[in-house]
């Protein structure tokens, strides 16, 4: 029988990307995004879930996602789920699920370019040549692959 491992999440950065390479020079960006849910619980209540999800890039993606990512960006991504296991330096086994991404999209504002200040949702954009906006990179060609860290909620 056939099998399907594909994942779709929105979700807002909850720490900067943090850009590593491999032994084999390939560049690996992790970063971990919050998702959320909200719901009437049976008291009436307005209640909120949060899930936290690991991401990890490869390649000339971890390279973007590296540069243009911030905390608290908003960011889609569409990859496929890799679990992993790994000896804890206390001699412990430990395992993580992952998302492994083949394609971010950035959503909301970005990073001026050239700066680390944030833009403004009134501040005119001035039209750019798709190789010098961020926001029009085509990454959907990039091929991706996978390690753990949280923080607070970013919204």
């Amino acid at each position: 029988m056939a099998s399907l491992n594909k994942v779709f999440l929105i979700g807002n950065l909850t720490r900067d990307p943090e850009l590593r390479y491999a032994p084999s020079g390939t560049a690996v960006t992790t970063f971990s995004i919050a998702t959320s849910r909200v719901y009437i619980s049976p008291t009436g209540e307005k209640k909120q879930d949060v899930c936290y999800v690991r991401v990890v890039c490869w390649a000339k993606l971890a390279q973007i996602c590296s540069e243009y990512l911030y905390k608290g960006r908003p960011v889609f991504i569409e990859g496929r789920l890799q679990s992993r296991s790994w000896q804890a330096q206390d001699g412990t086994k430990r395992n993580t699920l992952e998302i492994v991404a083949q394609n971010v999209q950035f959503l909301g504002k970005g990073k001026t370019i050239g700066t680390a200040a944030h833009e403004t949702a009134d501040q005119p954009q001035e039209s750019q040549s798709p190789e010098d906006n961020p926001q029009s990179i085509d990454i959907n060609e990039l091929a991706v692959e996978s390690a753990p860290q949280d923080e607070e909620v970013p919204f």
